[in-house]
């Protein structure tokens, strides 16, 4: 009870910010500190945005950016990971990339976009391909960090009961670096989001980018024009928001995860 009393809680704590900060802002624009020819007050954002909802237009681009978003955090792990276990565990390999990598990580993937559209076009591939790279980097490090982590002991122990390598790497090195991976698809999923709008907004791939720009470009829109960045926030925050419940579930072992564990 004390815990789901504590949940309960922070939700309605959560609740009561943002019911503060909606009220703020309202008061904000109508007192004309913030001009409303560029900021309408929320009074006026959130009606365009149920309506969005009622007639079914927010669903389509919604799904045309959650494609996106899913198919390029899923092409960076399945590289990432497999290359950040191999670069965890043998020295060799991680002296052999670490300048490649400290070159190649700082490289904005928006820096990409030209490139981009020269090699894919103005679609969809282009789309997983910048939220692929920009996504891999998270994905890769925090593996390579949950692979150094592993406790020797417990490795040497496995290894002494005879355990193949395959074994010890199955059964003690990715159980231990799960959390790790975990934390890069968590950080991966708001970069992932963040590149899959900017491709909408800058090159015109179909999505709530591509909304946004056109709520932009029609005269008197702006409150339609907030109501979609208000759906992308949402989004990203649905997205988190379901991470963080999978990664609850799926690694309630381990002791972060405890009651008393600090998550």
């Amino acid at each position: 009870m004390r815990t789901a009393d504590l949940g309960l809680r922070r939700l309605g704590l959560g609740l009561a910010g943002v019911v503060a900060v909606v009220l703020l802002l309202e008061i904000v624009v109508r007192v004309g500190l913030l001009p409303q020819a560029w900021f309408p007050p929320p009074s006026e954002i959130f009606p365009d945005f149920a309506g969005l909802v009622t007639t079914g237009e927010l669903f389509v681009p919604l799904g045309q950016t959650l494609q996106g978003w899913v198919l390029g955090i899923l092409a960076a792990t399945v590289v990432a990971v497999p290359l950040g276990v191999l670069i965890g565990s043998l020295e060799l390999a991680h002296r052999l990339t670490r300048f490649m990598l400290e070159f190649l990580r700082p490289i904005p993937p928006v820096a990409l976009i030209p490139a981009a559209v020269l090699i894919f076009g103005s679609n969809l591939d282009m789309k997983v391909f910048l939220i692929a790279f920009g996504t891999f980097w998270p994905v890769l490090l925090q593996t390579v960090y949950g692979v150094h982590d592993v406790d020797p002991t417990a490795r040497d122990t496995a290894r002494s009961y005879g355990l193949a390598p395959r074994a010890v790497l199955l059964r003690v090195t990715l159980p231990s670096a799960l959390p790790y991976i975990a934390t890069g698809l968590r950080i991966a999923s708001a970069i992932g989001l963040i590149l899959a709008v900017t491709s909408e907004i800058v090159v015109g791939v179909p999505g709530i980018g591509v909304r946004i720009t056109d709520a932009q470009s029609a005269g008197g829109a702006e409150a339609l024009m907030y109501a979609w960045i208000l759906a992308a926030g949402l989004l990203g925050w649905v997205l988190n928001g379901a991470l963080q419940m999978a990664e609850r579930r799926l690694l309630h072992w381990h002791p972060s995860f405890r009651p008393g564990g600090g998550r």
